[in-house]
């Protein structure tokens, strides 16, 4: 399998969308290992920022005035406090589900739950941040010094078995055991589950209940209020029950506060895509 078809996997990272003043800007390159490039102006009056489990590495920007940071950020495995500064202007690279950068220097393993500033986990990166928190810098531009200074040196540390695993799960949208993986794949439970650990810092087991929990929060917004004993059925859960309770714990909310949290029509409204 081809790495290039994980593109039509779009991780989300919704309460960021809500949390932006005006738009929320996306960019997807037609490159592999990038999910997207995003940019966005911070609300003065934001809802508390969740950072939800999607399985990716980002690069953030925070373009502050007088005091700009920059930072790379593991995917969490459940949901956590996420702080924004209203009124902050941020960039990010969001890379594809399990994709770890070759030039970022914490492996796989230390990346997944934590953070580390720019400086430290990509240590020649100074020019590179100079430039994209310049003021008044378009997003294309700021596009075009990340992908000449650090995308340019993209290669993935991750091996063909997991990056066949990832294309697996993701196509059954996480509804797959490691039995199925391992006829589908030809290899034991036990080489599947220490190469992909050892490649993107999560068990197979926690990347599809991550695709999974990507999956329930984008159905919620496309479908109505009674949708979720469908939904749950849809994606694998043994019953509306489990849905909940699997929800809650990676996202620390119901699947109905999520809806109400976060309207529909307001937050595909604010989502802008292109680099100009």
């Amino acid at each position: 399998m081809s790495l290039a078809s994980n593109r039509s996997v779009k991780p989300e990272q919704p309460w960021f969308v809500v949390n932006a003043a005006r738009h929320y800007s996306v960019h997807r390159p037609a490159m592999t290992g990038i999910s997207h490039y995003y940019r966005f102006e911070a609300a003065s009056t934001a809802l508390a920022t969740l950072a939800v489990p999607d399985g990716c590495i980002d690069i953030l920007f925070d373009c502050d005035a007088s005091r700009p940071t920059a930072g790379v950020y593991g995917s969490p495995l459940q949901a956590r406090q996420f702080s924004l500064t209203p009124g902050n202007r941020y960039f990010g690279v969001r890379f594809a589900p399990g994709v770890v950068p070759g030039f970022i220097q914490p492996d796989a393993l230390t990346m997944i739950n934590h953070e580390f500033s720019l400086a430290d986990a990509v240590p020649d990166s100074a020019a590179v941040f100079e430039q994209i928190v310049a003021p008044d810098i378009a997003f294309s531009r700021q596009i075009a010094i990340i992908e000449h200074g650090l995308i340019s040196r993209l290669q993935h540390n991750g091996t063909a078995l997991t990056h066949n695993l990832i294309q697996l799960i993701q196509h059954h949208q996480g509804n797959i055991r490691l039995g199925e993986l391992e006829r589908l794949s030809g290899y034991t439970c036990r080489t599947l589950q220490r190469q992909f650990r050892q490649d993107t810092g999560m068990t197979p087991k926690s990347f599809c209940r991550i695709t999974r929990c990507q999956q329930a929060l984008k159905r919620l917004l496309q479908q109505g209020e009674d949708s979720c004993s469908a939904l749950a059925l849809e994606l694998g859960f043994f019953d509306q029950s489990h849905f909940l309770t699997e929800f809650k714990t990676l996202t620390s909310i119901t699947p109905r506060t999520y809806q109400r949290q976060i309207n529909s029509d307001e937050f595909f409204n604010r989502i802008h895509y292109g680099a100009e």
